[in-house]
């Protein structure tokens, strides 16, 4: 790839963060650096996409899309995130690592589906016992508890349960979903507080109890001392999953921030949603963050990010 490094920012239905980024690196005259929307008028095996750099805002709901960004990648874009990362992980895995980084996170366990998935019938689960034993799941998570999918985003088919009885009923009409019973933390303090490149971080009071427009108002005022410690977790959690872009949502129950959900890879960055400050912040950052990975691009390698756990791993290195 020669001449002007490209950046380039793949999106759906959001305007505001997607224009104010390119305009705000075009802004800045960085010589060589020009930002547009990614235009895709074909894609072809082994050909390059013409981008140095792609901030992802949408794979995540168009295969077409993420089938892309692994081409782009393997022809050494830059692509925020790694899709082949985004495309293996799910919130199970991460609360599992978690346990095993010394992150704090609920009690956590997977449900298989309560309807079989296509193409299976009983004879697909000769391996799973039924019934599950519930009475230690129960006991694990206690109630009240939240049901979540083990993979989805938003507060999309979440159900806060506070009975067997309840959890049954519920659980019967999440069809093919797998799902996962969470502990409850009944927090004092909640924080939603974003990554982006591993090393920046802005933590914003969030208060998920509010209506939607109101969960940025909140009357949080943290030590510095607690400050520090929920910026440590959030950056270790993104250098071992290896997100360049993420958010992390922060739970305080008696002084200690549990990590409630940090697997979104494509945050919410509107401006009518997080607020004038917190969106200046998200598109200066995110900005000068995709202009530092055009400037170190290299032609010709991968120039994707990989995380603690699989550079460890491969290297068969102990995860602490």
């Amino acid at each position: 790839m020669n001449g002007n490094k490209k950046i380039g920012i793949l999106f759906g239905q959001e305007r505001s963060f997607p224009m104010a980024f390119i305009e705000r690196i075009n802004s800045k005259n960085v010589q060589g650096i020009v930002a547009e929307p990614v235009r895709i008028d074909k894609v072809m095996q082994g050909v390059s996409s013409g981008y140095a750099v792609i901030v992802d805002r949408i794979s995540h709901d168009v295969p077409f899309y993420r089938a892309y960004l692994k081409n782009a990648a393997l022809c050494d874009a830059a692509v925020i995130n790694n899709p082949f990362w985004w495309s293996a992980d799910e919130k199970f895995f991460n609360n599992c690592l978690a346990t095993l980084t010394g992150v704090p996170v609920p009690k956590t366990v997977i449900l298989p589906s309560r309807e079989l998935p296509p193409d299976t019938s009983d004879q697909s689960f000769s391996n799973l016992v039924f019934p599950l034993d519930w009475e230690s799941i129960f006991s694990y998570t206690g109630f009240p508890a939240y049901m979540k999918p083990f993979a989805g985003g938003g507060w999309k088919h979440v159900y806060k349960l506070h009975s067997p009885e309840e959890f049954y009923q519920k659980h019967s009409e999440t069809g093919q979903l797998v799902m996962l019973l969470q502990e409850e933390i009944v927090f004092e303090e909640y924080y939603r507080c974003y990554c982006i490149g591993g090393k920046y971080v802005r933590i914003m009071g969030y208060e998920p109890r509010n209506p939607h427009h109101l969960r940025y108002t909140h009357d949080f005022n943290p030590s510095a001392e607690r400050l520090r410690q929920m910026e440590e977790i959030v950056i270790r959690i993104n250098r071992y999953l290896g997100y360049d872009f993420n958010t992390v949502e922060l739970a305080v129950r008696d002084g200690i921030p549990y990590a409630i959900d940090f697997c979104n890879p494509a945050p919410d960055a509107e401006r009518t949603s997080v607020g004038e400050d917190n969106f200046e912040w998200v598109v200066e950052t995110a900005a000068n963050y995709a202009i530092e990975r055009a400037l170190v691009h290299r032609d010709g390698i991968d120039n994707l990010t990989w995380g603690e756990y699989i550079r460890r791993s491969s290297q068969h290195v102990p995860l602490v």
